[in-house]
């Protein structure tokens, strides 16, 4: 699979590259794009601050010109929390888009979106700060009435970024655990779904 996948709110850090190499070891051909110009940050208190600072439209301008030359290969969307969220919101809008893989994220869903049975992945703390439950009850069922077919994997006790081994956050456990499904999603997407 073609994958595009986006970094959190700290940057494009060694946790995102190894990742992506990690994905590229399964097959995978992926980039990274970094939103930041460079920046990465040490807490994501800075990282938010630097995210108002420069600006949702100008983040999603540069998605968006980071994706459009592998777009026509028909893309999986993925991303690490906030880069999760810029997934989201490129993968509804590109009818190409052969799946979505979310980890530790998601985002508003435009009333009008609308998907041919997208697959979505979205894994995520249990709880987790940035996700209540209220929240994701609401966006799954928002994801299904766009059209999506959505599947959802809870890990109770992690941290918010727990895939990250650089973070506090981290729990092995539940880091592998996702590997293992979101590597499987991506196969049965390789198998399974035409090119749109």
């Amino acid at each position: 699979m073609n994958i595009v996948l986006f970094h959190s709110t700290y940057g494009l850090r060694p946790a995102v590259r190894r990742a992506a190499d990690r994905l590229r070891a399964a097959g995978h051909e992926v980039w990274t794009p970094d939103l930041f110009e460079g920046r990465t940050f040490d807490t994501v208190e800075e990282g938010m601050a630097y995210k108002e600072e420069t600006g949702k439209d100008e983040l999603l301008r540069r998605a968006v010109l980071a994706a459009a030359p592998y777009s026509e290969r028909g893309l999986v969307y993925a991303g690490f929390s906030f880069g999760a969220s810029v997934a989201q919101t490129l993968a509804l809008g590109d009818e190409k888009a052969r799946g979505l893989l979310l980890v530790h994220g998601t985002s508003d869903i435009a009333e009008n979106a609308s998907v041919d049975e997208l697959p979505v992945q979205l894994h995520v703390a249990e709880p987790d700060p940035f996700e209540t439950d209220d929240w994701l009850t609401a966006w799954y069922l928002r994801m299904g009435r766009a059209g999506a077919d959505v599947e959802v994997y809870r890990y109770a006790g992690a941290g918010h970024l727990y895939t990250d081994p650089d973070l506090p956050d981290y729990d092995e456990e539940a880091a592998e655990a996702t590997w293992r499904v979101a590597l499987g999603f991506l196969d049965a997407l390789e198998e399974d779904q035409p090119a749109r």
